[in-house]
């Protein structure tokens, strides 16, 4: 709990007073800046800009949302039929974020932004309600400490701060690694829960070239400054397909370092990721063609796709792949006589067998061409 007591009272002081070392140069578009005051403007931090890639109508979740400014600016991408959510943990930080949040709607002409108190490794726990229902019953004593805990495991039940599967998706703007080491592994699997199934994760980050040392760990200034709690490159990717995610790809990468400490470079990425792999496999014969370029790919299933091979998938693969991001990468064969879905007998998917072209086709396959296609030459 020091690290997150660091961070605490050093954001705390940043929302009153900007403070550059929090923060990485980042080319917001300036047309979504023009509605947002100077005051969120210069207290809010971050490495990068994951409201770059949200869409209009969306409902995006915005973690560790500080004084506001993805959140407005994300407003204004996800227009008067959008809704953005900001989640943070500090009262100075939502204080700001709350007070200049009717300015922003007036400005833009809709209000579609809220701001609730959590921790973003427990989005389930809303700590305004927590704090409520505190103050009725406080804690006095070994009994009402216990209490407060079957509390809080009710209210994660019955009022939670995020519900499941409502989220299109989540954003965050370095903040990630803010979160103790212990906390991560929830803290991914949280950000997947609240997500819609074909939802996203867009997430920037500060991210480092070596494993961090223990002694740069135990540095709260470091810490709190969001350098010794960064994963490695290859494990921020890592912890994304650890809470079940897919489709996990690199979409900004900083080759200059923000900063240098004891020779590990510590950089800015933007990584994308999807939910949605999940489910149970049958099978339809059908077929996908991995068009290349490289020789062969393994995708978030273990399914290795050698370039230009019909390869025999279940249903749910054949649906992922014709999705974003993979659509552009495959050739789709539907069999000749679809089978229902109802009919559909189950699918052995840590199989990787060729699918016959006899088996998408019927093994009577023989269809003759119209006369009219034979006409003056019409055949070749």
């Amino acid at each position: 709990m020091k690290t997150e007591q660091a961070v605490q009272q050093r954001y705390a002081a940043a929302s009153r007073a900007q403070e550059a070392q929090l923060c990485c140069p980042i080319d917001y578009d300036t047309q979504y800046l023009k509605a947002i005051p100077r005051e969120v403007i210069e207290r809010d931090y971050g490495c990068g800009d994951p409201s770059r890639f949200v869409r209009e109508g969306e409902t995006v979740l915005d973690l560790g949302s500080g004084t506001g400014k993805i959140c407005f600016i994300a407003s204004q991408v996800v227009g008067p039929n959008g809704r953005v959510i900001g989640v943070d943990m500090t009262d100075d930080m939502l204080d700001v974020a709350r007070r200049n949040a009717p300015l922003v709607a007036a400005n833009i002409g809709h209000a579609n932004v809220e701001f609730r108190k959590g921790r973003i490794q427990d989005l389930a726990l809303d700590l305004e309600v927590l704090d409520a229902e505190l103050k009725k019953r406080p804690i006095t004593d070994a009994a009402s400490f216990l209490a407060a805990g079957d509390l809080a495991d009710e209210l994660r039940v019955t009022r939670p701060l995020v519900a499941d599967d409502s989220i299109d998706v989540v954003v965050s703007n370095c903040v990630l690694n803010l979160v103790e080491p212990g906390a991560k592994p929830a803290l991914f699997r949280e950000i997947h829960r609240v997500l819609k199934r074909g939802g996203r994760a867009v997430i920037s980050d500060i991210v480092a070239d070596e494993e961090v040392p223990e002694h740069l760990q135990q540095d709260p200034e470091l810490w709190s400054g969001c350098i010794s709690g960064a994963l490695t490159e290859e494990g921020f990717l890592q912890a994304f397909a650890d809470a079940g995610f897919h489709g996990i790809e690199i979409l900004k990468f900083d080759h200059q370092p923000w900063r240098t400490v004891e020779g590990i470079d510590f950089r800015s990425v933007t990584v994308q990721a999807f939910k949605g792999k999940q489910g149970d496999c049958f099978e339809r014969l059908q077929a996908v063609i991995y068009r290349g370029p490289f020789k062969e790919v393994l995708d978030d299933d273990g399914h290795r796709l050698v370039r230009g091979r019909r390869h025999a998938v279940c249903d749910k693969t054949f649906q992922l792949f014709r999705q974003t991001p993979y659509q552009g990468h495959f050739e789709f064969i539907e069999p000749h006589e679809g089978i229902p879905l109802d009919d559909a007998a189950s699918f052995d998917c840590g199989r990787n067998d060729r699918r016959h072209p006899r088996e998408t086709k019927g093994a009577d396959y023989n269809p003759r061409p119209a006369a009219s296609q034979c006409l003056d030459g019409g055949c070749c």
